[in-house]
C-alpha cells in the first residue's frame, strides 16, 4: 500500500515511521557506498540518505541531476548532524521529472558568489522563484492580502471588480495602453477610480477592489512597472480626507499584524528585517510643512507642490527620528499636482484634500476626498483642460445624487518591497512587466 505523501516540515512528526515526500533535488553528494540528497519542497529542505543495500534507490539516484523532481519513500529519523535535525533513510526513489543538467541560473548560490544579474534571473523567473527568499515573498503577500481583505470585509466593505477595458483614457488621459476592440479603440484602465466612485453613486457606501492596473509610463526605475496589482478602497459619508486616512492606517496595521503573527521569525531569518506593526494614528505633515522641513535639512527638490524620491526618503528619515514611525501621510497637495476630481479645501482653494502615504522612504498610496458635486466637478475638469465629452459618462455618475466620499489606491508590490527590504519592485512581482519585457 502506497504511503500518503507529507510535506518536509511534517517529517519531524513521523519519527520512526515510513514516509513519502516529493520535491526538487537541491544538492547531491555521492560517496560511493552512500549518497546524500537535499530535497526541497514548499515547506523546507531535508536530507535523504541512500545506502548501497537499498539497490533500487541507489541505482535510480545514479542519473539524478540538480533540480530534478523526485518522490522518495523511507524511514523518518532524528539526526542532529543533518540540516534541521531530521533526515530520511531512503528506500525508494522515483524520478518524476529529470532536469536538464545545465541550469541557466543557480537555485543555490554558493559561498560568497554574487547573485545572478536581475535581468537574467527575470528571463528564467520560474527557476528563480524556487529560491527560499523568493517563495517567502509570495507566502507573505498571501497573508498580507488576506489581512486587508479581512479588515475590509469585517468592516462592511463590498468587493467589486471593475472593467479593465474602457472606452476612453481614464483620469489624466495620458500614459494608457491603446488596444483594438473589434472595430473601435479601447484602453486598458490605469485604475478603478471612476468605477469606485460609480459604486458610491450606486449607494454601496464602502467598496474595495484587488485587481490589475496598467500604466504606460516609459519608466525604468526600481519602483515602476507597466502592469501591477492594485488595492483600492472608497468610502461614503466622510467629512474630509482625514476620515479616509484613518481607515487606511487601521487596515494597514491589521494586515501587518497578520504578517507578523505568521512570518515574523522567518522574515527576520531570511531578510534580516523585523515586522513592525505601526501605531495608529500615523504622523501627518502638510506639503507646505514638508517643504519647510526639507529646506531646513538643506534639501531642495525640483518639483513644486510634489516631492522627489530623494525628498521622500529624507522626510521619512525625519519622521522616523522625530516620531519613531515608519509611515507618514503627506497631505494638502496643490491643485497643480492632483487630478481634477480631488476636492479642494474650502479655506484655501489652491490646495486639495488629498494625501500620499510614504513608508520607509517610498510612496505606497495616493488618496483624497473626491469632488461629488456635479457643477463643481465639471468646472474643475474644464479648468484642467479635460475633454468633457470623453468623460461625460463619468460626470453622469454625479447628476442624480452622490454621497460625499473619498478613497485611496495602494500598491501591494511596493508594500512588500518595503516590508521585506527589497531593492527593486521587480523582485516583489510574480512576473514583471516593463517597457522592454513581455516574457516570460
Amino acid at each position: 500500500m502506497k504511503m500518503e505523501k507529507i510535506h518536509i516540515n511534517q517529517v519531524k512528526d513521523h519519527i520512526g515511521k515510513q514516509v513519502t515526500i516529493t520535491g526538487f533535488a537541491q544538492v547531491f553528494r555521492d560517496q560511493k557506498n552512500i549518497k546524500f540528497l537535499l530535497i526541497r519542497d514548499i515547506s523546507g529542505v531535508i536530507q535523504v540518505v541512500i545506502t548501497k543495500d537499498k539497490e533500487d534507490a541507489f541505482k535510480n539516484s545514479a542519473g539524478l541531476s540538480l533540480e530534478s523532481v523526485v518522490e522518495i519513500a523511507g524511514l523518518a529519523k532524528e539526526e542532529k548532524q543533518a540540516p534541521g535535525g531530521f533526515e530520511i533513510a531512503g528506500e525508494s526513489i522515483t524520478i518524476l521529472s529529470l532536469s536538464n543538467p545545465e541550469l541557466p541560473i543557480p537555485v543555490v548560490e554558493k559561498g560568497q558568489q554574487e547573485e545572478t544579474d536581475q535581468s537574467i534571473r527575470l528571463d528564467w523567473r520560474w527557476i528563480d522563484l524556487r529560491k527560499e527568499k523568493n517563495t517567502l515573498v509570495f507566502k507573505v503577500w498571501t497573508v498580507m492580502e488576506q489581512g486587508f481583505r479581512e479588515y475590509w470585509v469585517n468592516n462592511n466593505y463590498i468587493e467589486i471588480h471593475s472593467p479593465k477595458l474602457i472606452a476612453t483614457a481614464s483620469e489624466s488621459g495620458s500614459e494608457v495602453f491603446e488596444v483594438k476592440y473589434f472595430e473601435r479603440k479601447a484602453y486598458l484602465a490605469q485604475s478603478p477610480q471612476f468605477y469606485k466612485q460609480m459604486a458610491m453613486a450606486g449607494g454601496f457606501e464602502k467598496v474595495f477592489e484587488v485587481g490589475p492596473v496598467f500604466r504606460a509610463e516609459p519608466s525604468f526605475t526600481s519602483r515602476h512597472a507597466t502592469e501591477f496589482t492594485g488595492y483600492d478602497a472608497e468610502i461614503s459619508y466622510i467629512e474630509s480626507h482625514h476620515d479616509v486616512m484613518a481607515e487606511e492606517e487601521k487596515a494597514i496595521a491589521y494586515a501587518l499584524q497578520k504578517v507578523k503573527d505568521a512570518y515574523d521569525e522567518e522574515i527576520l531569518k531570511v531578510f534580516g528585517r523585523e515586522v513592525v506593526v505601526p501605531a495608529v494614528p500615523f504622523p501627518k505633515i502638510s506639503m507646505k510643512e514638508t517643504k519647510e522641513i526639507l529646506a531646513g535639512m538643506g534639501i531642495k527638490g525640483d518639483k513644486d507642490g510634489d516631492i522627489s524620491p530623494e525628498e521622500e526618503r529624507k522626510i521619512c528619515e525625519y519622521v522616523k527620528e522625530k516620531h519613531g514611525h515608519e509611515f507618514v501621510f503627506i497631505t494638502e497637495y496643490p491643485i497643480s499636482a492632483r487630478p481634477f476630481y480631488h476636492m479642494r479645501d474650502e479655506k484655501n482653494p489652491k490646495i486639495t484634500k488629498s494625501f500620499d502615504l510614504l513608508w520607509n522612504g517610498l510612496e505606497v498610496t495616493t488618496g483624497a476626498q473626491r469632488e461629488h458635486r456635479y457643477d463643481v466637478l465639471v468646472a474643475q475638469a474644464k479648468e484642467k483642460k479635460m475633454d468633457i465629452e470623453h468623460i461625460q459618462f463619468y460626470l453622469d455618475f454625479f447628476k442624480y445624487g452622490c454621497p460625499p466620499h473619498g478613497g485611496y489606491g495602494m500598491g501591494p508590490n511596493r508594500m512588500i518591497m518595503q516590508l521585506l527590504g527589497l531593492d527593486n519592485v521587480r523582485d516583489a512581482m510574480f512576473v514583471y512587466r516593463g517597457v522592454n519585457r513581455l516574457t516570460p
